[in-house]
């Protein structure tokens, strides 16, 4: 009894005294938005939290410190107490859910070095699903992707270890190392009997966050790979240097397998296309959990039409984004359903080293959806598929009839270009995004307008043709 008495006492002093460098250290939290990001340099909702002792579960702590002395008694080898500590609260926290974990040194570091777009390692964001480690999305132009990994694809082992109820941030730290050293994946993947292996080789990841191109005159594809610090403002110089070029007719903006980062970095993207107003917000049973997010005023590209891409690796900050735009009815959400983490993080340093990442809300869309679990469900389902055309060139048309009338010179501007075709073939989805964009401005006033402007200048020309010849 004595030894119960002075263990629950230790106890009891060590959490009054950690409660209290916790209440000091939490002043510099910061915010992370998704699994591997967080914003070291944004304003934090819940900065200030306290912690709360002032009612410690005796009993409970008790049964703690009987646990904690037979381990420290009875194991077969001897264990310090501040790694015994260690695992306790590695333990406490993976129980809460997949994303509240304890960061050490080295986790804390690669957690600040994701929001710089840069560091050594495969390029996949990962999750856990019922003890699995689970890739999210792998990153645009990274190892993973050249090495074929996929959203989906199930990580069974790692260098032959096994990885089942390993805590993300460890999968990790296993994950990452020099660049030019060889990692062995062993892969699970839906449809594939057995597992295989997969080699990576490690490499500085610099995640260009935002790319952007041309699909057709007029018509600009913006895709964001994920979010970082300053995604939001590269999205915006994007679209104005396209602007400079000419008028927008439309813009597809693709946050397909983009499994989210920066929250300030989704409220800048999209407030570019939205006339300020709600983006999100958040609650939590702590007050300073709540805060509400606003867009600036001025849409960019106001009444030029958006399709957003989405698929089951959109995650976190890139369902803030597609939630926010359809809820507001800005854009037209297209593709598959999203991933559906719709939780915050908030990192609570205990000290200089170390940290807590810790689940403090939940994300809601302007029109107050939950995001987690159900994720966002777009307007238009595409599920990504391999087109084959059934029609036949060969099927005989009038003009090859013999002694058909000719209709004057052929429209040829009419038929699908060789690009697109390509487009088709290769990424349907992003297709069909296109081809609703020039659905929209087929049918809209102004292009009607056009439509009778030019009517009543061909009208006129013949007109003026005909008094000439009279």
């Amino acid at each position: 009894m004595p030894l119960r008495a002075s263990a629950l006492g230790f106890l009891l002093a060590l959490f009054t005294s950690l409660a209290a460098v916790a209440q000091e250290t939490v002043q510099d939290a910061q915010q992370d938005t998704v699994d591997e990001a967080s914003d070291p340099h944004g304003d934090h909702p819940h900065a200030g939290i306290a912690a709360d002792t002032s009612a410690l579960p005796l009993e409970e702590l008790q049964m703690f410190a009987d646990v904690f002395n037979q381990i420290r008694q009875g194991y077969v080898e001897s264990v310090p107490d501040s790694k015994l500590f260690e695992l306790a609260v590695q333990g406490m926290l993976s129980g809460l859910d997949p994303h509240s974990v304890f960061l050490k040194e080295k986790a804390f570091d690669s957690l600040q070095e994701t929001t710089k777009g840069e560091f050594s390692g495969l390029g996949i964001e990962i999750g856990q699903d019922r003890g699995y480690v689970t890739i999210i999305a792998p990153i645009d132009g990274s190892p993973a992707e050249a090495a074929g990994l996929e959203a989906g694809d199930v990580i069974l082992k790692i260098d032959g270890e096994s990885v089942r109820d390993l805590p993300v941030n460890k999968s990790v730290e296993l994950m990452r190392g020099p660049t030019g050293s060889e990692v062995l994946l062993t892969i699970g993947r839906r449809g594939v009997a057995d597992p295989f292996d997969v080699s990576v080789i490690r490499d500085i990841i610099k995640v260009p966050s935002v790319r952007s191109r041309e699909l057709m005159e007029g018509y600009l594809w913006l895709r964001a790979s994920q979010f970082q610090r300053d995604t939001g403002q590269e999205a915006i110089a994007k679209i104005e240097s396209a602007l400079s070029e000419g008028p927008l007719e439309g813009i597809v903006l693709d946050l397909r397998n983009n499994p989210g980062g920066v929250l300030g970095a989704s409220v800048d993207m999209a407030g570019a296309f939205l006339d300020g107003g709600l983006v999100v917000y958040t609650e939590g049973r702590h007050p300073q959990s709540k805060d509400r997010f606003e867009a600036t005023p001025g849409d960019m590209i106001e009444e030029v039409p958006i399709v957003v891409l989405i698929n089951g690796g959109s995650a976190s900050a890139s369902e803030i984004v597609a939630g926010a735009l359809q809820d507001r009815r800005r854009a037209v959400i297209m593709g598959t359903r999203s991933f559906g983490k719709g939780s915050v993080q908030t990192i609570l340093p205990v000290t200089d080293t170390r940290a807590v990442k810790l689940t403090t809300a939940l994300y809601y869309t302007p029109n107050g959806r939950s995001i987690q679990a159900e994720g966002i469900v777009p307007d238009i389902v595409v599920e990504r598929a391999e087109v084959k055309s059934v029609e036949s060139n060969r099927r005989t048309k009038e003009a090859d009839l013999q002694g058909s009338l000719s209709g004057g010179d052929p429209a040829d501007s009419q038929s699908e270009s060789e690009a697109l075709t390509e487009l088709r073939n290769s990424d349907n989805q992003l297709y069909e995004a296109l081809t609703l964009l020039r659905g929209i401005n087929l049918l809209s006033p102004q292009s009607a307008a056009d439509s009778e402007s030019m009517a009543e200048a061909e009208s006129s020309e013949a007109q003026t043709t005909e008094s000439g010849e009279a």
